[in-house]
C-alpha cells in the first residue's frame, strides 16, 4: 500500500513538473509574439480592400495582433514593442493584417509617449481616420484603409517640432517593419 502511494505521489509530482514547464514554454512563446514583426523582404501589398471573417483573422494574426487590429485594443505603453521600435533604423512599416504600406522611418519621431509615433503616413491612401468617442473622450482613430485594422489614434496641435504637428500614436504590434537594404 505504501509503495502504491509512493508511486502515485511520484507520478503526480512529475506530471505537475511537466505541466509547469509546458506553461513556462507557452508563456515564453506568447512573449515572443508580442513584438513588432520584422521581415527582410517587402511583402506583397493588397491592391484592393481585404475582407476576412473573424476566424480567418484569428488564423493569420497572433492573439495580441487580433485584439488590437480587429477589436480596437491598445498595447501597453513603454513595452518591448516600443523599445524595439526605438532601436529600428531606416525602413518601412506595413500593416500586420494585410501588409499594406502605412508608415516610414522618414516620418518617425520620438514623442516620449510610450508608443510608436509618426507625423504623417508614408502612403496616405492606406490610412483612414474616424471619430472615436470611446473611453470618455473624443479622439481620432487611425485604421488601415485596406483591411480596416485598428492602428491607434492621431493627435494634432501638441506642439511637436514636426512638419505636420500631428502625432500618429500607433500600436507597434499591428505593424511589420521592413528594414531598408542599404
Amino acid at each position: 500500500m505504501i509503495a502504491i502511494f509512493y508511486i502515485m505521489n511520484t507520478i503526480y509530482l512529475l506530471s505537475t513538473f511537466i505541466l509547469s514547464i509546458s506553461l513556462v514554454a507557452c508563456n515564453a512563446d506568447d512573449q515572443k509574439k508580442v513584438t513588432m514583426e520584422t521581415q527582410p523582404v517587402k511583402p506583397v501589398e493588397p491592391t484592393g480592400v481585404v475582407q476576412k471573417t473573424d476566424e480567418e483573422w484569428k488564423k493569420i494574426l497572433t492573439p495580441e495582433q487580433y485584439r488590437i487590429l480587429r477589436k480596437a485594443g491598445t498595447e501597453s505603453p513603454n513595452g518591448a514593442v516600443y523599445k524595439e521600435f526605438q532601436k529600428q533604423g531606416k525602413g518601412a512599416y506595413h500593416c500586420a493584417g494585410c501588409k499594406a504600406l502605412l508608415f516610414s522611418s522618414d516620418q518617425k519621431f520620438d514623442s516620449h509617449c510610450g508608443w510608436p509615433s509618426f507625423y504623417d503616413p508614408a502612403k496616405a491612401e492606406n490610412v483612414t481616420t474616424k471619430r472615436d468617442d470611446s473611453m470618455g473622450a473624443t479622439r481620432i482613430e487611425v485604421n488601415c484603409a485596406k483591411c480596416d485594422g485598428h492602428l491607434g489614434h492621431v493627435f494634432e496641435g501638441e506642439g511637436f517640432d514636426t512638419p505636420t504637428d500631428k502625432r500618429y500614436c500607433i500600436n507597434g504590434v499591428g505593424l511589420i517593419f521592413i528594414p531598408d537594404k542599404k
